[in-house]
């Protein structure tokens, strides 16, 4: 069943490893239509995630080689729309979706799963690589996987930025590393996408976050949760600093989205006494901004126990207990700004460039959703 769909719609599409100048603009692209299980949906907001760049840049390999995210196999063929985190409003059903769904507003589970489990997915593929995505007026995705919210607090970019890409992320890093309350999280990165959602998700789960990120963000990580902040840039002995920061708390695991050369260290913190600890040290790791090799002594890690646990996607369960969460306005949103559709190319540019002045999530709009809502986009 549809209503009235347009024929073409404006899209940026992917045609190519490299830089931004491998996204196109096109006015003319056809929208899609809505196979069996499906939803045809109006997107109305995508949050930017680092994975879109990285998939861009081909920078999914441990030894310098171009290639993309492929643990489900090279799904990624070109053209392709990107964007994971999408938003919008259902305009029409395929067959075997109930025409009630039309005019709903929703959330968009990212995920790609190979079968209906709700355990881990060792192979995972995204919308916006395996299958188009957000960057578009029209997208089609499985009905089961456009949650409904209608949250009208929530403005559509503001939900957006409650995307899977990220939350789904952090929760899979906590439920990785089995945070229960009480316990004290370390957390880097903490500004940006995941990290802001993390110290939220940390307080929902009644542990107690400490923020790492860059200067100048003290206050607003502390609105969200952080119990403490540590600006990096500040930093020569990360165990010395992480100690009067948190006045000497026992950090019982980190979750850790930069690597490199802070890693080492930051084990180091939780090994400093384990003496009438009932758990181990663990360590969730999810990204690599700051080095994507680190020199790791294996005798800190099997003599002190610790767990490392490499983190991608997360599980259909984890994605259901967000949506609940989000449709109980447990999360506040981080919305940094929006930019037009057409202004892609710059947003990316701007957001390896200025990454360190954001706080939360940068969201693309359709321009044509932007002129409707009278929204102000970032200069």
């Amino acid at each position: 069943m549809t209503t009235a769909i347009p024929e073409t719609m404006c899209a940026m599409v992917l045609t190519g490893h490299g830089g931004p100048d491998r996204l196109e603009w096109h006015d003319d692209w056809p929208v899609p239509r809505p196979g069996p299980g499906e939803v045809l949906v109006r997107i109305t907001a995508c949050a930017k995630n680092n994975t879109d760049r990285k998939v861009r840049e081909g920078l999914y390999s441990d030894d310098g080689a171009v290639a993309s995210f492929a643990m489900a196999g090279e799904t990624l063929t070109f053209p392709r729309i990107q964007g994971a985190d999408v938003v919008g409003h259902v305009v029409a059903v395929g067959p075997g979706v109930s025409p009630d769904r039309i005019g709903e507003r929703g959330l968009l589970d990212f995920n790609i799963y190979p079968d209906q489990r709700d355990d881990l997915n060792l192979a995972p593929d995204y919308f916006g690589h395996g299958a188009d995505g957000g960057y578009a007026e029209y997208g089609c995705f499985p009905s089961d996987q456009f949650h409904a919210i209608s949250n009208p607090a929530l403005s559509d970019a503001e939900l957006a930025t409650l995307g899977m890409c990220s939350w789904q992320t952090g929760y899979h890093m906590l439920t990785s590393a089995n945070v229960s309350a009480g316990e004290h999280v370390l957390v880097t990165g903490a500004s940006g996408g995941v990290g802001t959602a993390l110290l939220q998700m940390c307080r929902v789960i009644g542990a107690i976050p400490h923020a790492i990120a860059s200067a100048g963000k003290a206050e607003a990580l502390r609105a969200l949760g952080a119990e403490s902040v540590i600006a990096r840039e500040t930093v020569t002995d990360w165990p010395v600093a992480i100690a009067q920061a948190t006045g000497g708390v026992t950090i019982d695991a980190v979750m850790d989205l930069v690597g490199g050369e802070m890693t080492v260290p930051l084990i180091r913190t939780m090994c400093r006494d384990l003496r009438g600890r009932r758990t181990p040290p663990r360590l969730s790791i999810a990204g690599a901004s700051a080095g994507n090799v680190t020199a790791l002594p294996w005798t800190l890690i099997y003599l002190n126990q610790v767990q490392i646990f490499g983190v991608s996607h997360g599980t259909r369960a984890e994605a259901r207990q967000l949506i609940s969460w989000i449709r109980e306005n447990r999360f506040r949103p981080v919305l940094s700004g929006i930019m037009p559709l057409s202004r892609l190319r710059e947003a990316e540019q701007l957001f390896v460039e200025r990454s360190r002045d954001f706080l939360g999530k940068l969201v693309i709009v359709p321009d044509r959703v932007i002129a409707e809502q009278g929204l102000t986009p970032m200069a």
